[in-house]
């Protein structure tokens, strides 16, 4: 019986293999030598196929033959680029979030800490915030499933389903003796593109987007009209720092925002011939000539490359920050059996100077098994609308490279042990969050002396280097009193180290008003009291207030 069952359900999986081969066979595609590549093609089916039936049938132990299967394609695509995967029917509301930022769930993000399933983040508006809940409960039980030993994506799955149906979540709120049930319905979550959109200075508009989805154009037109109504925009800041792209098509709707219409902002090509398209704007922008800046970062990618480095090739606005990650690549979802999907890369884009910003190499590997890149000595110069000179692949290079500021190895040691996050909760155990308006000396010293009771410490880059070094003094038979001069500089850089807080404190306080903020004014004032001290928007607008200076880089000069 249980072969039976088998080789039934390995006759569907092969028949699924052979038919998304036969789908890639007959949509067009045409090899260099047809016949031997068609021949290659079914020799390999046939012995895949054989290999898979003669396993899962036969094999010492019993196999679980889509488990096994699944094994194989991973396999396949693991020889290929990073963003080529195989999609199951039960992670196919992963590509309705890609493509049009949405799903079934109560408007919430968790992760784990401590141990510990908590929420970290609440959604503006949507079912979890109507009914209470708050950044730093932790979540006990989802419909009467106990959660404590599950991963942040178990839970969320559980958390997801059709909106208009119901979830019972069980609570421990800090303060709060006894756990709390909150019955919530499941809504549509759209997740929003732009996520903040104001005036940091007088006339200086700033918006920041944050994904690629179907509606990022719409909500980009949206957020200018508004600012608009606000008052006159004398220049804008596009905030695209950490943003990983989305939709090639939602990347073009955001640029032609910006560019005159008839503009070509991308081309894309591919092995077959229905690959080779070009994109143009197709309607007036709506800040014809209004001085822009683009922010980025190494997180910015795909999408967000295409944005910026049109504007830059176009002339039509300056890119400010550090290099970005390097995708030049385009893929394309494809349809499967059985609800299953197939994301392919399909193709290379182009930006309007004719470069690819593409990185790594994902067909070629170096003899250490790295992928190889291509030197900067070997890459080609192509120029801007204005005659700019501007180089291919490895991302998009700023037109004014401006680093974050680093917040030194306490604060990250703050943020990798949730600190903050920790504090947050308790802090407004004990306060009321309408009363909260900003980290002063206060909050501070509370901040402070909550740390002492954690027992925080965290590594110096100077820790265990004077260590090192008088090691290597003994070795070398140094003087006594040179030893003795290393033995005072280790005592007095742990002195140092002691006051830490206070050297720390500017980037401390920081920190945590945006997490406080979060808890208050949720993401929009997260990202208000982000920005406040943030280098690379400081300079940006210094550059917009300066026309004599941002037009001289725009045309060369």
């Amino acid at each position: 019986m249980f072969r039976e069952k088998v080789m039934k359900r390995t006759t569907i999986l092969i028949a699924t293999v052979l038919l998304v081969a036969v789908a890639l066979l007959t949509a067009g595609f045409v090899p260099p030598a047809e016949g031997d590549f068609y021949f290659k093609i079914n020799k390999s089916i046939d012995v895949f196929g054989r290999v898979y039936k003669e396993i899962a049938a036969n094999y010492v132990d019993e196999v679980d033959p889509e488990k096994f299967m699944r094994a194989g394609i991973e396999g396949m695509l693991n020889t290929l680029d990073p963003y080529t995967v195989f999609i199951d029917k039960e992670n196919g509301d992963e590509v309705d979030l890609l493509t049009n930022g949405r799903y079934g769930g109560i408007g919430v993000t968790i992760g784990a800490r401590d141990g510990a399933i908590q929420v970290i983040t609440v959604m503006d508006g949507y079912s979890a915030q109507r009914a209470g809940i708050v950044p730093g409960d932790r979540i006990l039980e989802v419909d009467g499933v106990k959660v404590t030993d599950k991963k942040p994506e178990e839970v969320r799955a559980l958390t997801r389903g059709e909106p208009g149906t119901e979830v019972r979540i069980l609570i421990q709120r800090e303060g709060e003796q006894k756990p709390m049930t909150f019955v919530l319905i499941r809504e549509e979550i759209q997740l929003k593109n732009v996520t903040y959109a104001d005036f940091v200075e007088k006339g200086i508009a700033y918006i920041r987007l944050e994904r690629f989805s179907r509606k990022a154009g719409d909500e980009v037109r949206l957020a200018i009209k508004e600012l608009k109504a606000k008052g006159e925009i004398t220049g804008l800041i596009l905030d695209l720092r950490g943003n990983p792209g989305g939709l090639l098509d939602a990347a073009v709707d955001v640029v032609s925002k910006f560019v005159p219409k008839g503009s070509l902002i991308v081309t894309t090509k591919g092995r077959r011939p229905d690959t080779e398209k070009q994109y143009v704007s197709t309607e007036e922008p709506l800040l014809p000539e209004t001085p822009l800046v683009v922010l980025t970062d190494r997180a910015s990618a795909s999408a967000s490359e295409i944005v910026a480095g049109a504007i830059q090739d176009l002339d039509r606005g300056l890119v400010l920050g550090t290099r970005t990650f390097g995708k030049g690549l385009v893929q394309t979802i494809l349809p499967l059996n059985y609800g299953a999907q197939l994301k392919l890369t399909t193709a290379r884009y182009y930006i309007p100077s004719g470069r690819s910003i593409q990185e790594i190499d994902y067909m070629r590997k170096q003899k250490d098994g790295v992928f190889a890149t291509v030197p900067d000595s070997l890459k080609r110069a192509f120029k801007t609308k204005n005659g700019r000179i501007v180089f291919e692949y490895g991302g998009i290079t700023p037109d004014t490279t401006v680093n974050a500021d680093d917040p030194g190895p306490m604060v990250k040691e703050l943020h990798r042990k949730a600190l903050f996050f920790k504090f947050a909760n308790t802090y407004f155990a004990d306060h009321k969050r309408e009363q909260f308006t900003g980290v002063d000396d206060q909050v501070l010293a509370e901040f402070k002396n909550y740390l002492e009771k954690q027992k925080f410490d965290y590594k110096e880059e100077s820790d265990g280097k004077v260590h090192e070094l008088r090691q290597i003094a003994e070795r070398s038979h140094y003087s006594a009193e040179i030893l003795a001069d290393l033995d005072l500089l280790s005592a007095a850089l742990e002195k140092e180290k002691e006051r830490g807080f206070e050297r720390y404190k500017a980037f401390i306080a920081r920190e945590l008003n945006v997490e406080m903020m979060a808890r208050v004014k949720g993401e929009v004032g997260r990202i208000a009291a982000s920005l406040q001290g943030d280098r690379q928007l400081s300079v940006a607008v210094k550059v917009l207030e300066n026309p004599k200076t941002y037009f001289a880089k725009i045309k060369g000069s």
